[in-house]
């Protein structure tokens, strides 16, 4: 890339290496602005009669190139790429969905000297319009072959996100206590819906049952006959592990215990089983308030209809510390 000043009448086509502004303050060209004749004859009737420009040299891309292409191969799903200012593209979502980030592919690119992507948190909940990540390349020009080699990447590891849309999730929730699982009902209901508004979400099937294994076993079995998207089971007692009332109940519908223990705090005690396609989570004490917990982490890839792993449970532990 070449910087130089040059006569306007002869800047058509070249890149503005800085902004230029009105005397009152007024920006009225932004930096890495590609210069056309309309604008000539608006720096004209300002008083302009040089400017500071770039021209790409042999091998180079312009920095808008850059982005457009790599946020092109970088991202799949329910979203859409914006150009933004200053070599920037952004992707934002055009459904309500959660992310999914493949964090290890997403360092290797950063480790590049000339793009980088900054994206919003693997498995966080996103709504239509939202930004979930941004492709920012050096200024003003990349080299055609380092371009060449980030695109390689991407098509051979890729895509590095996912907006994997949410449409029509339905939630069924079981209530448990060991006297009356009317009572944990009670004490949980208006938790449960606070939390499923926070993903555009409420309820579809509820039942409460006595905290024994049969009644909670038979329970399962009615939710899981309405096909839900996920079972959520609220339970006023902490269990000791897979081998308590909650998780005898869910093998005994033919669940695959998946995951005991997560590394999130509030949420130590999480307990995640898998019906066939059906999550069922206990996580218990975290309906007993609404504060961020483990179920806001695992809610939106569950509502997306994708299938956590207990690996990805343990990954949580970075950036697990809620409260």
């Amino acid at each position: 890339m070449k910087a130089q000043t040059v006569e306007l009448k002869k800047s058509a086509g070249r890149v503005l290496c800085c902004s230029i502004f009105r005397s009152g303050g007024k920006k009225l060209l932004a930096k890495g602005h590609v210069l056309s004749e309309e604008d000539i004859r608006l720096l004209e009737t300002e008083g302009l009669d040089r400017v500071w420009v770039t021209e790409l040299e042999e091998g180079e891309v312009s920095e808008d190139l850059a982005v457009q292409t790599v946020a092109a191969e970088m991202g799949c799903g329910c979203l859409e790429i914006r150009l933004a200012a200053g070599g920037r593209a952004n992707l934002v979502a055009n459904e309500d969905c959660c992310v999914l980030v493949d964090d290890d592919l997403l360092k290797q690119i950063n480790c590049t000297s000339t793009i980088v992507i900054a994206t919003s948190v693997n498995f966080s909940y996103a709504t239509a319009g939202q930004r979930i990540a941004t492709v920012k390349s050096a200024p003003f020009a990349v080299a055609q072959s380092q371009l060449d080699a980030v695109i390689s990447i991407l098509k051979e590891r890729g895509p590095i996100l996912q907006a994997r849309p949410i449409r029509s999730p339905s939630v069924a929730v079981l209530y448990s206590d060991p006297v009356d699982g009317d009572r944990a009902r009670q004490l949980f209901e208006n938790v449960v819906r606070q939390r499923l508004e926070r993903f555009g979400v409420r309820p579809t099937y509820a039942l409460s049952a006595v905290e024994e294994e049969g009644s909670v076993s038979k329970a399962l079995q009615h939710l899981l006959k309405a096909r839900p998207t996920v079972i959520l089971a609220a339970s006023t007692t902490a269990p000791a592990g897979p081998e308590d009332v909650l998780g005898r109940a869910m093998l005994r519908v033919g669940c695959h215990l998946e995951r005991f223990l997560a590394p999130v705090e509030p949420g130590n005690l999480f307990l995640l089983g898998y019906r066939d396609d059906t999550p069922i989570v206990s996580a218990p004490g975290c309906f007993r308030s609404a504060k961020p917990n483990v179920v806001d982490l695992v809610l939106p890839p569950m509502l997306a209809r994708y299938r956590v792993s207990g690996w990805e449970v343990a990954c949580l532990g970075h950036g697990g510390l809620l409260a």
